[in-house]
């Protein structure tokens, strides 16, 4: 069993920068694709970056696409999304989620953290 735990949200002006981190602290995960996903409140949950298993291929969503970032440190347990250029549409609860195959893609997610909260206002 994997257990996600995000860390990294929290309050940001609009065009600043925020980093997450997803850490692993169940069994391994070296062969899942991880991606991190967001929800906003009456809107339908949106797939925003996803990273391979061996982080050489990555895949994001179009609205934050050039803007942020996956990447994922397997020896350390922990995947990144870097947040770059944030708006006040980007604000949502961001979770990270464990893929049950190594390519990304946005379904077929086994896995699930509590999720975090991003907020971008001014």
């Amino acid at each position: 069993q994997l257990q996600l735990v995000e860390s990294g949200g929290g309050l940001v002006q609009p065009g600043g920068s925020l980093r997450l981190s997803c850490v692993n602290a169940g069994g391994s995960w070296t062969w899942r694709a991880i991606a991190w996903f967001r929800q906003a409140p009456g809107k339908e949950r949106e797939g925003v970056s996803c990273v391979s298993s061996n982080g050489e291929a990555t895949q994001y969503g179009a609205s934050v696409k050039g803007r942020f970032t996956t990447s994922r440190d397997n020896a350390n347990n922990v995947v990144y999304l870097q947040m770059n250029e944030l708006k006040p549409e980007d604000t949502a609860l961001y979770y990270c989620a464990a893929r049950h195959y190594p390519d990304c893609g946005w379904s077929e997610y086994r896995y699930w953290g509590q999720g975090i909260q991003v907020t971008v206002s001014s």
